[in-house]
């Protein structure tokens, strides 16, 4: 019993740890929010598997984007959650509205930071 007791303590122990290191490294990632939107973009939300920073692949370049929409005034975060229309390349609207489940699921800060990434190239 008293092994037992011992084992569990330590495993206690070592998870709390483990916690503390998670919740660090998310403060860290709150810090640089280009950095937080480019592991997003290219992790959770997959963007990277049809927009390229420099080029056309299924969908716009990163760069077509953020030119097009900071000379627009649009707003990423609202077509990301589908409340606003596409600003580019609207032919291509159709296959990015599969991907609408994937955004809207984010955090605000989350979108902000695909946001932060994309006006960052």
């Amino acid at each position: 019993m008293r092994k037992i007791y011992l084992l569990s303590l330590v495993i206690l122990i070592f998870s709390c740890k483990n916690k503390e290191v998670k919740s660090i490294d998310i403060v860290a990632k709150k810090q640089n929010p280009i950095e937080l939107g480019k592991e997003i973009f290219e992790g959770k939300g997959n963007c990277i598997a049809c927009h390229l920073v420099n080029q056309n692949v299924i969908g716009p370049s990163i760069k077509e984007i953020s030119a097009i929409y900071k000379s627009q005034n649009g707003n990423i975060v609202d077509f990301l959650v589908h409340d606003a229309k596409p600003l580019v390349d609207p032919d291509q609207y159709e296959v990015m509205q599969t991907n609408f489940s994937i955004t809207k699921a984010m955090s605000d800060e989350e979108l902000k930071a695909i946001e932060t990434y994309i006006y960052s190239n």
